[in-house]
């Protein structure tokens, strides 16, 4: 295993009302020394979840928001921000209920990915939701989101959709998939 480098300095060189960018001055076990910058958001820190909602043994719902980041609406999983006090599974059932108007009544943590690790501090917790009942609650949302259904089989097609384009969505779909497939549930 590696020794991780030594931090010999550490600076917020930019803010935002979302964002912190950090410096971080480090020296590594054969001594070369490095400026790193690295993306740290100003959340509360308590993470955030992605729910890849299956609306049938095939199909999962993907909603569809304005991405400021690529200036264009996208088609992606719900996700949202854990709240103070909120587990990942209660947090997921909420985001699902705001964004997709649904709730499920079994709701399974999968794994944790990062969006880029070399450049972002944010990891996202990917939930599997089950036995969906129509449920909507009121969201943060500027407007209200569409909602589609995916087929599970047609997830190297979404992968070349101009409207989807979030790789840990599309990870987490895979993910779920071949859970799904082990246990029988879907059948490729």
């Amino acid at each position: 295993m590696r020794q991780k480098p030594t931090v010999l300095a550490r600076e917020i060189v930019a803010s935002s009302r979302l964002f912190r960018v950090e410096e971080l001055q480090l020296r590594f076990a054969n001594g070369v020394e490095r400026t790193y910058e690295r993306l740290a958001s100003k959340g509360s820190g308590y993470g955030a979840v992605m729910i890849v909602a299956m609306a049938d043994a095939d199909h999962a719902l993907l909603v569809e928001e304005y991405c400021a980041g690529v200036d264009d609406y996208q088609l992606s999983l719900p996700k949202g921000l854990i709240e103070p006090g909120e587990d990942v599974l209660e947090a997921a059932n909420r985001e699902l209920q705001e964004e997709a108007g649904f709730g499920a009544r079994r709701l399974e943590r999968l794994t944790e990915l990062s969006l880029s690790p070399g450049y972002m501090s944010q990891v996202i917790q990917v939930v599997l939701a089950l036995d969906l009942y129509p449920q909507r609650l009121p969201g943060d949302e500027p407007e209200p989101m569409g909602v589609e259904r995916v087929n599970l089989r047609e997830l190297a097609t979404l992968a070349q959709h101009p409207r989807f384009s979030e790789g840990r969505a599309l990870a987490a779909l895979y993910l779920a998939r071949d859970l799904l497939t082990q246990r029988g549930v879907f059948v490729p």
